[in-house]
């Protein structure tokens, strides 16, 4: 879970302390009208199981970068 959390919100954070660097106007991170975020969807609890992340191909169900959505199998 922990790296799962660095690799996530921790990085959100770093971020948003990035000064002229995070150029977003918007909330980093949530899912929201107006927010920053790209959002993965899993089939599987990675928590429980990280090592279903290398099965990408059959456990990721949604990928959505900058609002896109890059690809939906729900």
């Amino acid at each position: 879970m922990e790296i799962l959390r660095q690799a996530t919100s921790n990085g959100g954070e770093t971020l948003r302390m990035s000064g002229p660097l995070y150029s977003c106007d918007g909330d980093l991170g949530v899912i929201k009208p107006g927010a920053m975020a790209d959002l993965l969807m899993v089939r599987d609890n990675p928590v429980q199981d990280v090592s279903m992340l290398s099965d990408y191909r059959d456990q990721l169900l949604l990928i959505m970068k900058d609002g896109c959505i890059y690809k939906n199998l729900l």
